[in-house]
């Protein structure tokens, strides 16, 4: 069964960095994604938040210049979450990440 989103838009909250126990390093943030797509041959203005996270040692070292208003690209499979407050969304559990440009 294929599971693989490619997204790109803007950081909008600052990137949260932690530990599982085993060790594994995880960068938490959330994307915001805008733009227009076409649907039933009429163009559609298209907007989503997604929490996106990335695990892995190989990986952090690719997440060190993220923050709020950096643009970037980001792929990988979804999946979903519950959360300790018991409300459930969809994470994107990231394998590739590509800054496209500062948020300066």
């Amino acid at each position: 069964m294929t599971n693989r989103l490619v997204l790109s838009g803007v950081i909008a909250k600052d990137p949260k960095r932690s530990q599982s126990p085993a060790g594994v390093p995880h960068c938490h943030f959330v994307l915001e994604h805008r733009s227009y797509q076409r649907e039933a041959d009429l163009p559609r203005q298209v907007y989503c938040y997604i929490n996106v996270v990335i695990s892995g040692k190989g990986l952090q070292v690719l997440t060190q210049d993220l923050a709020v208003g950096v643009h970037t690209k980001v792929a990988g499979f979804i999946s979903y979450q519950t959360g300790r407050n018991g409300i459930g969304k969809l994470v994107l559990h990231a394998d590739h990440i590509e800054i496209i440009c500062s948020g300066d």
